[in-house]
């Protein structure tokens, strides 16, 4: 079908399909965004890293190699978007694994299969070409809370979660037990420690960082490091089950200007030095082999593209002798560059783009760029010094890998009970009004819609990029919240009753009331105000359910950050904040459960390493600001030998702007502010129930001429959920099939949008069977839209009959199903 098929927005705004996307000026250059070396701290790479051995070899082979050859390894492909064929023909550096990214597009794939996966691309990589030694690719993972891509690997909890701990040996035996299951499943490289310092939790990514003061962070870094790669030694590889890292992102990811992801930290390079590079030092001290450059920019600047910071700071100042590797086509960002284009990137010291489905171009044109002297031979060169450097370091010209094809390491016993630690010691105790410790002896309700979801309480970057669509059956050998309390219970003689509603069949001695946030990750989680459930409130309607019908209320919070609950608080005899504990519920029932008697089997011991908002309107808020009066300060947190009173709280959220739906159309049976849902033209609609009541519509086209249904609002900007390959999805049913073309479009102004072809998608389902369609938002990029300025995100058009019933519409995470439909 053409792009010019007809949409109708409101009652008959045609769509103009024309028109390119309008880019925005990335920021010149200036003196605010140049670093000044001497005022940073010292630090160096062991001298293992650069021992006289490893250091010979590496100038043998590379006497031996073209320029091709080491252009190349300064490039890193996503395994989604390169085979091993192609490897065997560009012999890339790298392949990664992203946050959707997994075996034949599947993130539930065996461990088995994983390995398998990898051998094939190691293999490409060292087929024989003859001239010099076969040079080995680095596979890098988000390996960031356990090694959370691989179905059965333990999930340890997230680093928010461990900030509270303030147990800096506890990091270094998870990095310990993350890097043996990784080595297990065949990774080599993980993406971590990370080391920001969150300063807003309005950021989709504050529960990666360990806290909002440096201090929690400087003293991670170090142990993460040992933890994950063992000590270096000179001339000798890495120990057996243990795998390179990577200190991220350089630099004050967690400072942007109002919690933004990939925003622009407006802060002096004082604040830059003492905030955000506080974790560097320890890392490189203890031998980090990469360092990963953050998106964002630092007054103005993309930190990719500044060579005060990389070159001067990180490589001169701090002594930094691994590589230096940037994010997800982060180089695009650079002004001037696109991600297939950068020598600026180059140029500024970077060793290894990380060009997931744009390596082949980027690779053409870098080498077109070193043959003009556009980027020094010399500058290559000592990229791929560094880069080698640590593939000796690591072990992969060796290829011993005695713990590879090991399975009974993910998820053993010993590292779940790693991780099960972790979660006792990461619990903070807000409120206690004499419920907690339970008697064990109990009869008790376990509702909440987090209470028996392990992908839940696990969060983002669990198996998916975004953490979602995850069940209980993908984690083997884990346990739930519920699951840990009924075994607790059970242990006393007590009895444990599972109800997400809270309803029960015998009325409990205390409820358990799990609930949260719901799994997000960077950008999706970005939000516009500390207030949880803004406008929705269900979980805090059940809370008081409970209450007036007499029974006490324990909370068990689970989230990303401190979020504005005085209500929630309010209604609970007790609040604890349990951030996102991972695979290892029982951890919780450890601290919240005692003996028959009541007598604490564990105590709590985690500490706020965030400051809690009083206001929802209150962030950023850290400790140490002028005016700082948080409702529970950095370092609180409660427990039975320590215990204290909590006085009712004022429910007023203060002067909070409202939050911006961006990315929810049609949910519950309705069009959420500030969408409005339009049926022009030849279209009518009406309510249909589908599993509950008035949960649907059905919308039905005569057939007498163009009709479109519409989403319609205020214009938002979706640049950076296209950037991120989220996708529209709707759940649908097809009731008649169509007649005619159909168009799904997107408007973005009086004279611009795009559209493809649905036609093939809805004409190839069952009648009356439910399914689910994602249209990645580049599909209409690429046609023109200009994706910062959509005034509707949904308008499905045809100039003949069909009916359609739908119960969701809404933009959704990429995990390998998402499409674009042929032309």
């Amino acid at each position: 079908m053409s792009v010019s098929g007809r949409l109708v927005r409101a009652s008959a705004v045609a769509l103009i399909l024309a028109g390119g996307l309008a880019g925005t000026a990335s920021a010149q250059t200036n003196p605010a965004a140049v670093a000044h070396p001497e005022i940073w701290p010292k630090a160096a790479s062991p001298a293992a890293i650069t021992d006289a051995k490893t250091e010979a070899f590496i100038t043998q082979l590379m006497s031996k190699m073209s320029v091709e050859e080491k252009v190349a390894q300064t490039i890193q492909a996503d395994g989604a978007s390169i085979t091993p064929e192609e490897l065997k023909k560009y012999r890339l550096g790298s392949v990664l694994v992203g946050g959707n990214s997994a075996p034949d597009g599947n993130d539930r794939a065996t461990p088995q299969r994983w390995v398998e996966w990898i051998r094939a691309f190691r293999a490409a990589a060292l087929e024989k070409r003859g001239g010099h030694q076969e040079i080995p690719i680095i596979f890098g993972v988000d390996a960031v809370h356990g090694h959370n891509n691989v179905v059965g690997s333990t999930i340890f909890p997230h680093n928010i979660g461990l900030g509270a701990a303030r147990d800096p040996d506890l990091i270094r035996r998870i990095g310990e037990a993350t890097a043996q299951e990784m080595a297990a499943s065949g990774a080599d490289w993980t993406f971590g420690p990370t080391v920001a310092v969150p300063r807003d939790e309005r950021w989709g990514r504050a529960y990666e960082g360990y806290a909002e003061d440096p201090e929690v962070v400087k003293t991670y870094s170090g142990p993460m490091t040992l933890g994950l790669q063992g000590a270096l030694v000179a001339g000798k590889p890495l120990a057996a089950g243990h795998v390179a890292g990577s200190a991220k992102h350089f630099l004050a990811d967690g400072g942007t200007e109002n919690g933004k992801d990939q925003g622009d930290a407006k802060i002096s390079e004082a604040d830059l030095v003492r905030l955000h590079a506080a974790g560097y030092p320890p890392a490189i001290d203890a031998g980090i082999l990469s360092v990963m450059v953050s998106f964002s920019s630092w007054n103005g600047v993309k930190h990719t593209g500044n060579k005060s910071l990389v070159t001067d700071v990180l490589k001169g100042r701090l002594g930094f002798q691994g590589f230096v590797v940037g994010d997800w086509n982060a180089h695009g960002q650079v002004e001037g560059c696109t991600n297939t284009n950068c020598a600026q990137a180059y140029n500024a010291g970077m060793d290894m783009m990380m060009a997931p489905d744009s390596w082949k171009g980027l690779y053409d044109n870098t080498l077109a760029q070193v043959k003009a002297g556009q980027i020094s031979m010399a500058r290559i060169d000592d990229a791929v010094r560094r880069i080698l450097r640590v593939k000796v370091k690591a072990g992969l010209f060796e290829d011993k890998r005695p713990l590879e094809g090991k399975y009974e390491l993910l998820g053993a016993p010993a590292h779940r009970a790693v991780a099960r630690e972790a979660v006792r010691k990461s619990l903070v105790l807000l409120k206690n009004q004499g419920v907690l410790p339970l008697k064990s002896s109990a009869h008790v309700l376990v509702a909440g819609d987090g209470a028996d979801d392990i992908g839940k309480a696990a969060g983002g970057w669990t198996l998916t990029w975004q953490g979602t669509g995850n069940k209980n059956s993908d984690f083997p050998h884990s346990q739930s919240i519920y699951g840990g309390v009924a075994e607790a219970v059970k242990a006393g003689g007590g009895s444990a009753e599972l109800s997400v509603s809270g309803d029960f069949k015998t009325k409990p001695d205390v409820a358990i009331v799990v609930f949260g946030e719901n799994p997000y990750a960077e950008f999706q989680g970005d939000i516009a105000t500390a207030e949880y459930q803004p406008g929705d409130k269900t979980d805090l309607a059940l809370l008081k359910k409970l209450k007036a019908a007499g029974i006490p209320v324990v909370s068990v919070f689970l989230s990303g950050r401190p979020l504005w609950t005085n209500p929630e608080i309010n209604a609970s005899d007790a609040f604890v904040a349990a951030w996102l504990p991972g695979s290892e519920g029982g951890g919780v029932a450890d601290v919240l459960v005692g003996d028959k008697a009541g007598k604490p089997r564990h105590d709590f011991q985690g500490k706020l390493s965030f400051s809690w908002p009083k206001r929802a309107d209150q962030e950023p808020i850290n400790v140490g600001d002028k005016n700082y009066d948080p409702l529970f300060a950095y370092g609180y947190g409660l427990s039975y030998a320590k215990p204290g009173k909590v006085a009712a709280l004022s429910e007023d959220p203060g002067t909070a702007s409202a939050a911006v739906n961006v990315d929810r159309y049609f949910v519950a049976g309705r069009a959420p502010a500030p969408w409005t849902m339009n049926a022009a033209g030849t279209v009518s609609l009406k309510t249909v129930d589908a599993g509950a009541q008035e949960n649907a519509r059905q919308a039905t086209w005569s057939g007498e001429g163009s009709g479109a249904l519409t989403v319609m609002g205020q214009p938002v900007d979706l640049s950076r959920q296209t950037t991120g390959d989220m996708a529209v999805m709707i759940r649908y049913r097809v009731d008649a099939l169509p007649e005619k073309p159909v168009s799904l479009g997107i408007v973005c102004g009086e004279s611009c949008g795009a559209a493809v072809d649905l036609t093939s998608t809805l004409s190839g389902a069952k009648i009356g069977e439910w399914r689910t369609a994602k249209i990645k938002l580049s599909c209409f990029m690429a046609k023109g839209a200009r994706m910062e300025h959509v005034s509707s995100p949904f308008a499905l058009s045809t100039m003949g009959r069909l009916t359609l019933s739908f119960t969701e519409i809404r933009l959704a995470s990429n995990e390998g199903d998402a499409f674009c439909p042929p032309s």
